[in-house]
């Protein structure tokens, strides 16, 4: 990225600050020449245009750079800097300078917009943005370096954190791995050779006349590249031309091996059907790993063609063969429009950052935890398949009586965020938790909770008072906060089909709990309906009052 003249550039800019008593931010300046020299042909100061500050802060940084709509006049503030600065120092002419001022007063008030709109996204910037945005700090992901010892892992953004992720069982990884269609043809050419009584060459490869009889009558591809597989995995074992048939390997060795072959050794493209994408192996599959979710197919396709050089290098991607490809190793499977690790991949890539020296931390089951980790762990943050799993697991182990004693007592007194993920599991059992809800009726902060839940089964339940009824609104929408703060648009559309009205929010200032001025500040600023907005602020500010007396 920092090529040699905009090393200079920025040194040049932060003297010429200093001499005319300028401020100059030099961090936001580089990243404008870095991109405008990777992305726009700008090889020196004086290529820059209109037209460049025009792709960089329209197009370019809205596509690569994660930054909040708000640190647009930041960037346009930079821009114009650098404008005095190529103006002063003669790199462009006047008529120039009024052009690139008139394109950024134009560009301002369009920037945020820009930032914010997730269409412009791309891959790089989707995925990281996903993950949070301090994953971005040291650009894209690489591969080991070459020259880093076993044990030992470099500086490189390939060593930034990586997040916890689940493994499946053993049990469940070593019959996965004996159905890789990949090693399962392997075997099947170590079979052939074997019953044949063939040999390999002196350097144990495969021998030009047996990869074409196998080819022929096994129907598999590439057999050179399967034998060569086969030996490093341990397969088969070779000392020169001769062929051992030893014990059957365990075959999440033979798996962990597959990985640190596909990863590490040059293949021309066996895996991924792409020579490309296979030297840029490591850094897919890394990224996948990170993300832990599917990635939508024209995502790949960007990252692969953009980020990693393939549009550079003039090449055609089939990516529908990559992904079939990439699939029959094992490695990715396959979705409706969408592409992921496989159980085996994350496996096997946890195995690897392991030999990297890399720390690459195991999520816990929660459901094998008690209730408080149960909670405390879908707190953290769980994809909602593996949370689902969980509370079912969780669940199974345990009688709805005891499920709901657990839950509720772990709860009690906890924050709203919490009192609300055990309210709302308890919520899934019958009436066969009657008992264990109903002890918790003196628990004030429960007890709405637990007439609730006794009231929606037909079961006999107190009638909550009207305080308990307002405090159990805004302990609801406490629940919602956090889930309201990473994505607001969608709770204001939830607060205009089924939020309260009016008047109810005009009395929850009176209501004793922690939260209630957090959730009226959200309704002032979320509620779509004015007039309730309006109440919601001059709730809020009672609260608040109410607070401080």
């Amino acid at each position: 990225m920092s090529i040699e003249w905009v090393n200079r550039a920025i040194d040049d800019l932060r003297a010429w600050g200093r001499a005319h008593g300028r401020e100059v931010d030099a961090d936001e300046a580089r990243l404008l020449c870095d991109y405008a020299s990777d992305y726009l042909d700008v090889n020196e100061l004086g290529d820059f245009t209109s037209v460049t500050f025009e792709e960089l802060l329209l197009n370019i940084y809205p596509r690569k750079v994660i930054a909040p709509p708000e640190s647009a006049p930041e960037t346009v503030a930079a821009a114009r800097t650098l404008v005095d600065f190529l103006l002063e120092t003669e790199e462009i002419g006047g008529k120039m300078a009024a052009r690139m001022r008139a394109t950024l007063d134009r560009i301002e008030p369009e920037m945020p917009a820009a930032l914010a709109d997730t269409s412009r996204f791309g891959m790089a910037k989707s995925l990281f943005s996903a993950m949070g945005a301090d994953s971005l700090d040291a650009g894209e992901d690489s591969p080991p370096a070459e020259d880093a010892q076993e044990g030992e892992y470099c500086e490189c953004p390939g060593c930034s954190p990586l997040p916890p992720v689940r493994l499946a069982s053993r049990e469940a990884l070593a019959e996965a791995a004996l159905r890789v269609p990949l090693l399962t043809d392997a075997r099947r050419l170590v079979q052939w050779m074997l019953a044949g009584g063939r040999t390999p060459t002196r350097k144990g490869a495969l021998r030009v006349r047996d990869a074409a009889e196998a080819n022929a009558q096994l129907a598999v591809g590439d057999p050179a590249f399967l034998w060569d597989l086969a030996v490093h995995t341990g397969l088969v074992e070779t000392e020169g031309a001769a062929v051992f048939d030893g014990d059957d390997p365990d075959p999440l060795e033979v798996w962990a091996a597959t990985v640190r072959f596909a990863v590490e050794k040059d293949t021309g493209g066996a895996f991924s059907g792409d020579r490309l994408v296979d030297e840029e192996l490591y850094t897919l599959l890394d990224l996948f790993y990170r993300v832990q979710a599917p990635v939508p197919v024209p995502v790949v396709r960007e990252y692969l063609e953009d980020e990693i050089g393939l549009a550079d290098e003039g090449a055609e991607l089939d990516l529908e063969e990559v992904g079939r490809r990439l699939a029959y190793c094992g490695l990715l499977s396959r979705g409706e429009g969408t592409l992921e690790l496989t159980p085996l991949a994350v496996w096997g890539l946890h195995e690897l950052y392991d030999v990297f020296g890399i720390d690459a931390p195991e999520a816990p089951d929660l459901a094998a935890a008690d209730a408080t980790g149960l909670i405390e762990g879908l707190l953290a943050g769980v994809l909602p398949d593996v949370a689902e799993s969980d509370i079912a697991g969780w669940l199974s182990r345990r009688s709805p009586a005891e499920a709901a004693a657990e839950l509720l007592g772990a709860v009690s007194g906890a924050p709203a965020v919490a009192r609300g993920i055990a309210v709302t599991i308890v919520d899934r059992l019958g009436a066969e938790a009657e008992e264990s809800v109903r002890g918790f009726l003196e628990d004030a902060e429960l007890r709405p909770h637990a007439v609730h839940w006794l009231s929606a089964r037909g079961l006999a339940a107190p009638t909550l008072t009207p305080d308990e009824v307002l405090w159990m609104s805004v302990d609801m929408l406490a629940l919602a906060l956090p889930a309201a703060e990473e994505d607001p648009e969608a709770f204001a559309e939830n607060m205009a089909a089924s939020g309260p009205p009016s008047h109810v929010i005009e009395e929850m200032w009176r209501v004793d709990h922690p939260d209630a001025v957090d959730v009226l500040e959200l309704l002032g600023r979320s509620l779509p309906d004015q007039n309730a907005a309006k109440a919601a602020r001059k709730a809020a500010f009672k609260a608040r009052s109410r607070a401080i007396g």
